[in-house]
């Protein structure tokens, strides 16, 4: 008798071993780069923070108390309270979601546009190079946090403002990348091969090409995520971010540093340290990032 044998098993035998071959080289990437296993470790340290934060931070973050106001940190007040009675601690955990999820949804649009934009004009070239490389040189004219802060105060400090404000300022990073790294494949052999199997230009471009071009652009994101809370952070700071009492890394740092002179040091030190942490978590990953996607590197 024979055995029928579905048409889909083999295709589902690869696809398994495909997503079998990518987990094992990322377990290589973490077992190579220590700095990397340490980065992905804080990554999950701020996740859980992010998402479990407000469920499990002993007080409510905008609850007030005037009797335990400006306490210095102590078993009961981790971090210390600050001029209202807040539980610094607890302020801190909760201000990662906001603060993550400005950086990430920043960042993700920023991505996405400005690597179609860089894509398109690198393969492409012509007039529509012409006119994205104008545009970006725009863009770069400004200083990038200026420029924030003007589309913040005109369009209102809202977080979807601060969202929108940070991925424009992000753009020409991810557009000039791209366009330099299609630029210098769209004639490779492996693109002219993909041409003449009669692939068109666009899936050339978005399945042979593109992603080739991803692990510097892995860098530049995990270096922009740090930026864009800096860029959050700076324009809670100054009156353009996120309103209060909403808990925000900036906010809370802008708040502290009129009491440091007086010697509320833990105001301020506190919120810092977290923004410090983000950043340079953000900072080591991206060479674990990079080495992830390299096809080069898959074996």
């Amino acid at each position: 008798m024979t055995e029928t044998v579905s048409p889909d098993a083999p295709d589902d035998h690869g696809r398994g071993s495909q997503k079998s071959k990518l987990f094992g080289h990322i377990v290589y990437v973490l077992r190579s780069n220590p700095v990397t296993r340490v980065a992905f470790a804080m990554i999950a340290v701020i996740r859980v923070a992010a998402l479990l934060g407000p469920l499990v931070v002993p007080y409510d973050p905008l609850a007030s108390n005037a009797a335990v106001a400006l306490q210095p940190p102590s078993w009961q007040h981790w971090f210390g309270t600050d001029q209202l009675g807040r539980d610094v601690f607890s302020r801190v955990v909760v201000a990662t979601r906001l603060d993550l999820m400005i950086s990430v949804s920043a960042v993700a649009l920023s991505f996405v546009i400005g690597s179609m934009m860089g894509s398109l004009a690198g393969y492409f070239g012509g007039w529509l190079d012409v006119v994205t490389g104008r545009l970006i040189d725009t863009i770069m004219a400004f200083p990038l946090f200026v420029l924030a802060m003007g589309i913040v105060a005109a369009l209102g400090n809202t977080v979807e403002n601060i969202i929108y404000a940070t991925a424009i300022i992000n753009i020409p990073f991810y557009a000039r990348v791209a366009r330099a790294e299609v630029n210098i494949r769209r004639n490779a052999g492996f693109a002219q091969a993909a041409r003449l199997s009669g692939n068109n230009d666009l899936r050339v471009l978005a399945v042979h090409i593109f992603p080739n071009a991803l692990p510097p652009m892995m860098v530049q994101i995990s270096l922009n995520l740090g930026w864009a809370i800096l860029n959050a952070a700076g324009l809670s700071f100054i009156g353009l971010g996120v309103r209060p009492p909403t808990p925000e890394w900036g906010i809370m740092v802008a708040e502290g540093a009129q009491f440091i002179v007086s010697g509320e040091w833990w105001l301020a030190l506190f919120p810092g340290l977290a923004l410090m942490l983000a950043v340079l978590t953000f900072n080591l990953m991206g060479d674990g990032l990079r080495d992830i996607v390299d096809p080069a590197q898959r074996t």
